[in-house]
C-alpha cells in the first residue's frame, strides 16, 4: 500500500521520473510551436528523435500513427536517424486534439506494446520504447455534449437522500506516524449499506477554529486509505478509500477484492443506465458526507477546503467541488470521467479504461460537474494520455466557473513521462 500510495503522489504531480524506456531507448518530440496554438487546416509538424543512453541512434525501425478528432488517420514506417529527427505532418480539419503514437519494432517487425501491469497487477515501471504525444486545434473551444437537463434537481435529491442518514461518526485511535500528529481511523454512515472509511488526521492539542481543511481522493483501485502527517501538522486531514473497506489491512486482503467482487467497479453497462445504480452514485455520496464530517470538526477554520486528487480522484475532486461551495482550493492530476460522450457523441479520438458511455453518466461526467466549480482550479494533465484524454480534460477546463491554470506535458500519458519534455500553460 504504501508503494501505491507513493506512485499516486508521483502521478499527481505528474514528475516525468517514469520515462518510456526499454532496452535502453527513450523518444522525445515536440511540436514546432506550442502544441495547443494550431487552428484548424494549420499544418501540424511533429519532429521526433530517438535516444539511447542520452544520445541520438540511427538505424531502429520504428512504425507510427496519427489519429485526430475530425476522423483523420495517418501511418507509417520509418527508420531512426542520428543527425535529423523524424518529422511527421498532420492537421485538423475543426478544434480538437491529435495523438501521435510511435513504438520502435522488435526482431520481428511487431511493435513493442506498454506493458503497464505484471501478472499480479503490480504496476511495472519501465515499459516501452513507445512515444505518446499531441497537438491541438482551437482547443479553447471544444464543448461536450449537453448535460442531463435535470443535472442540479438530480444531485439536489441525491444530497437530500444523504442527509436522510444520519452521519453516526465511529472513531478509532491508531498510529498516526508522527509525534505531533493524531489519527483516528473513522466510519461514517452514508446511503446504503456500504460506509464511508479512512484516516482523519489532525495536529495535537490544534485550536478551534485554527485550520484549513484537506482532503485527497483517491485513484482507480481497491487499497486502504493513507496516513499523511505531514499534511496534517498544518491542517485537518481526510483520507478515504472509495469503497468502505476496512483500512490497514495486509494486501492479500484488497487482492480478493479487486479480483473479486470490486472487479473492475463502475463499468458495469447495466447499472450505469441508471444514475442511481451506477456504482458512482455510492461513491460521490460517500466522499461528500466525509467532507461533510471534515467541516463539523471544532478546529475548521470555517473558511478552507483544498482537494487534492489524480485520475478518478480529480473526477471526486471536481464533482465534490461543483456539490459543496464550501470547497476553496482544488488541484488536480490528469483527471478522469471527463466527456464520456466525445467518442460516442462527438467521434473524438478513443479513450480506453473508461465506462461505456450512457446518458446516465452524464450525472457524473467530470465536465459537467466542472460548470458548478467557482473556486481556483489548477490542472496537470498529458497530451497522450487516452486514459485520461486531452479533448476530455481541455472540455473540463473550458467549462470550469472559475479561475484555472491547466499544464499539459507533451509524451505525458496517465503513468509515464518523456525525457525533455515541453509544456503547455492556459490559464483563466
Amino acid at each position: 500500500m504504501k508503494r501505491y500510495a507513493a506512485f499516486i503522489f508521483a502521478l499527481f504531480l505528474l514528475i516525468p521520473a517514469l520515462p518510456l524506456k526499454a532496452g535502453g531507448y527513450l523518444f522525445s518530440g515536440n511540436t514546432e510551436k506550442d502544441p495547443l496554438s494550431y487552428r484548424p487546416g494549420e499544418e501540424i509538424v511533429f519532429n521526433v528523435v530517438l535516444l539511447k543512453d542520452g544520445q541520438r541512434v540511427g538505424g531502429v525501425p520504428i512504425v507510427w500513427t496519427c489519429e485526430g478528432d475530425d476522423g483523420r488517420r495517418l501511418e507509417g514506417n520509418a527508420v531512426s536517424s542520428e543527425t535529423e529527427p523524424l518529422i511527421i505532418r498532420t492537421e485538423l480539419d475543426k478544434p480538437g486534439f491529435v495523438h501521435l503514437q510511435a513504438s520502435v519494432l522488435d526482431e520481428n517487425g511487431s511493435p513493442i506494446l506498454p506493458q503497464y501491469y505484471d501478472a499480479n497487477w503490480n504496476y511495472v515501471r519501465d515499459e516501452t520504447q513507445q512515444l505518446n504525444a499531441g497537438a491541438a486545434a482551437d482547443p479553447e473551444k471544444l464543448t461536450g455534449f449537453p448535460e442531463p437537463d435535470d443535472f442540479d434537481a438530480f444531485w439536489e435529491r441525491q444530497k437530500q437522500r444523504l442527509a436522510a442518514v444520519p452521519v453516526n461518526p465511529r472513531l478509532t485511535e491508531v498510529e498516526s506516524g508522527s509525534d505531533d500528529v493524531v489519527t483516528y481511523d473513522f466510519r461514517l454512515d452514508a446511503v446504503g449499506d456500504i460506509p464511508v472509511s479512512g484516516y482523519f488526521s489532525k495536529p495535537k492539542e490544534a485550536a478551534p477554529k485554527s485550520l484549513p481543511g484537506y482532503m485527497f481522493l483517491h485513484g482507480y483501485g481497491v487499497y486502504s486509505a493513507f496516513k499523511q502527517p505531514d499534511i496534517a501538522r498544518g491542517a485537518l486531514v481526510i483520507n478515504a478509500n472509495i469503497h468502505g473497506l476496512e483500512n490497514g489491512k495486509e494486501d492479500a486482503y484488497y487482492a480478493a477484492l479487486k479480483k473479486g467482487p470490486l472487479f473492475d467497479y463502475g463499468f458495469l453497462a447495466e447499472t450505469n443506465r441508471d444514475p442511481e445504480q451506477s456504482y458512482w452514485n455510492g461513491v460521490i455520496l460517500r466522499m461528500l458526507r466525509a467532507l461533510e464530517f471534515l467541516k463539523s470538526q471544532p478546529e475548521w477554520d470555517g473558511k478552507n477546503i483544498r482537494l487534492v486528487g489524480a485520475s478518478q480522484g480529480g473526477f471526486q475532486a471536481i464533482a465534490l467541488a461543483g456539490l459543496d461551495p464550501a470547497v476553496t482550493k482544488v488541484e488536480i492530476g490528469v483527471p478522469w470521467m471527463c466527456d464520456l460522450s466525445g467518442t460516442a457523441e462527438s467521434g473524438r479520438v478513443p479513450g480506453y479504461y473508461r465506462p461505456t458511455w450512457t446518458p446516465a453518466l452524464g450525472y457524473y461526467d467530470t465536465a459537467n460537474h466542472a460548470k458548478r466549480v467557482k473556486c481556483p482550479v489548477d490542472i496537470r494533465a498529458g497530451l497522450g494520455d487516452y486514459i485520461s484524454p486531452p479533448s476530455g480534460v481541455m472540455v473540463m477546463y473550458n467549462n470550469l466557473a472559475g479561475p484555472a491554470t491547466l499544464t499539459f506535458t507533451q509524451g505525458q500519458t496517465h503513468m509515464n513521462g518523456m525525457p525533455n519534455a515541453a509544456v503547455s500553460v492556459r490559464e483563466k
